[in-house]
């Protein structure tokens, strides 16, 4: 009530009451002036009040029983479902985190207090995004190193620069991805989606295994894609057909070679959780949205133009 000065805790038609419950947000701490009365300082975004900052996320004084509703949906933000958490001690690698969602889930993990390392293939654009990072607050623990998934001596060299620092691992985040690109060999003379979006993270996951294992409870998080149940693996007898992996440049179609390395993220991930959750470490794979509008689809204007056309009804970053 702005006329009065005061807050309202009882809705004046439901009868319903709010309660300020919980710690502080994350970044907040509870000071006292020297006449005694509390005030608040983010230390975030550099703000004094003297309102308590839990009003914004107050709780039902009696709290009906919950409905099966989910918590979160396509409206949720990254902030918004690590409110309150406190990720000090934990070190998160994500690959891609320069740009789209890569970015927004560093940013979102080192506001939190997470160290987080951006594993980028272009070196400048991750440094330019650990800047940005350290703009919002300039405590944040991040770092860019240089990965380039089309390289599996790069992967290589990627997880021997980590393992030299002697920290652990708590998440591995593998969100690097190609998409609608042209056909081409990879210097390891593999199909450059394949390897971008598959198989440099599944090496990367073969060699960053046991600090995984030494670091649980740990996890890994595979960006996928729904676009995966449009495509098949397997050749008319129903076995695995090795060549539909690694496609000629005749037998190539950018779209079906996205999808395919999206459905063996999801294998991957099935059966890496099958086999190191009983050593403490699990793994997901998620689908981030339909056409969110992000880099991915640079490579071709066609794409370009379909995702232009769709962002005022997408989900944005």
């Amino acid at each position: 009530s702005h006329l009065e000065e005061k807050t309202q805790w009882e809705h004046p038609k439901s009868g319903k009451r709010k309660r300020v419950a919980g710690g502080l947000p994350y970044g907040w701490e509870q000071e006292t002036d020297e006449n005694g009365q509390v005030y608040f300082v983010d230390h975030i975004n550099k703000r004094t009040t003297y309102l308590d900052p839990r009003l914004a996320f107050t709780v039902e004084d009696n709290p009906v029983k919950p409905t099966t509703r989910q918590k979160y949906d396509g409206n949720s933000t990254a902030m918004e479902i690590l409110q309150g958490r406190d990720l000090s001690g934990k070190v998160v690698i994500i690959t891609g985190a320069n740009s789209g969602i890569g970015f927004e889930t560093a940013k979102s993990l080192a506001l939190h207090g997470a160290y987080v390392i951006l594993a980028c293939r272009n070196t400048s654009r991750g440094n330019d995004a650990v800047q940005r990072i350290l703009v919002e607050w300039h405590k944040a623990k991040v770092e860019a190193m240089t990965l380039d998934l089309a390289s599996l001596q790069s992967v290589q060299h990627f997880a021997e620069a980590f393992k030299s620092k002697n920290v652990p691992l708590h998440i591995l985040i593998c969100n690097a991805a190609v998409f609608g690109a042209p056909w081409c060999l990879t210097e390891d003379g593999l199909e450059a989606t394949f390897q971008v979006n598959h198989l440099g993270h599944f090496y990367l996951l073969q060699l960053l295994e046991d600090v995984l294992c030494r670091s649980s409870p740990a996890r890994v998080v595979v960006v996928s894609s729904e676009s995966h149940r449009f495509t098949e693996i397997k050749d008319s007898s129903g076995k695995l057909d090795f060549s539909l992996l690694s496609p000629s440049k005749k037998e190539y179609w950018a779209m079906l070679a996205y999808n395919r390395s999206k459905l063996c993220n999801i294998l991957f991930s099935n059966e890496l959780n099958r086999r190191l959750s009983p050593h403490g470490v699990t793994s997901n794979s998620v689908h981030p949205g339909n056409m969110i509008y992000s880099s991915i689809h640079r490579n071709w204007w066609v794409y370009t133009l379909l995702f232009t056309l769709a962002r005022p009804f997408t989900k944005s970053m």
